[in-house]
């Protein structure tokens, strides 16, 4: 990022979350051998990370996905990306996910939170140095399993779901549960799960939130 009175590129400020000590730990411990990039404060749950983000204005903040008790990563992404700029030069702080994770629910669902970049922690460290500059520009920034993934849903033709399946997906984004959902649509809650399994295996996922994610993103909602 630019010194504004210096009018020269300062380091570019990181803000590190994870619920994990030793990993925070081996992280800070990282960047700080890096060269363009200082560590300003560091959470370990989603709530410390929105309100030290609100404090330190950091151009980056590196956020795992799972966070413990609390808000999840993907939440204080949505936040962070949602609040008022508070970042150098006053921009909204870019968000790079670095996460163990790289199912296609995961990725979805972050992206669509607001994140700049999606890696994996498998990566090398000068990966690492390379996405965190990139992001600070606003650049995106993915693993290379993970954007293989992208490219390859985005290949992929779309499910094709019947009436009542995107009925019920819709039922679902609203976040009811399967009895409000058999009560809405005036079938039996056994028929509700019937059709969500089926859901489930045409969208490649197990969980609500991944079909919702998936729905989405292919845009099988209304």
């Amino acid at each position: 990022m630019t010194d504004p009175a210096a009018g020269t590129p300062g380091p570019v400020r990181i803000l590190v979350c994870d619920d994990h000590v030793v990993v925070r730990a081996g992280l800070l411990a990282l960047l700080d051998s890096a060269s363009g990039i200082e560590v300003v404060g560091e959470a370990g749950t989603g709530e410390e990370a929105l309100a030290l983000a609100g404090r330190l204005a950091p151009d980056v903040v590196l956020m795992d996905l799972q966070l413990g008790e609390g808000i999840d990563g993907v939440e204080t992404t949505r936040r962070l990306t949602a609040a008022p700029a508070t970042g150098s030069g006053g921009r909204t702080p870019h968000v790079l996910v670095l996460t163990t994770y790289d199912t296609d629910a995961d990725i979805t669902r972050a992206i669509e939170a607001g994140a700049t970049g999606y890696l994996l922690k498998a990566e090398r460290p000068e990966e690492l140095f390379a996405a965190i500059h990139a992001a600070a520009q606003g650049r995106t920034a993915l693993s290379g399993p993970v954007a293989s993934r992208v490219m390859a849903n985005m290949r992929r033709p779309r499910p094709s779901l019947t009436d009542r399946e995107r009925d019920i997906l819709a039922q679902l984004a609203t976040g009811l549960g399967n009895r409000e959902i058999a009560r809405a649509l005036f079938i039996s809650e056994a028929t509700v799960k019937t059709h969500l399994r089926r859901i489930y295996d045409k969208l490649g996922v197990d969980t609500r939130a991944g079909a919702v994610a998936v729905a989405k993103e292919q845009r099988l909602l209304p």
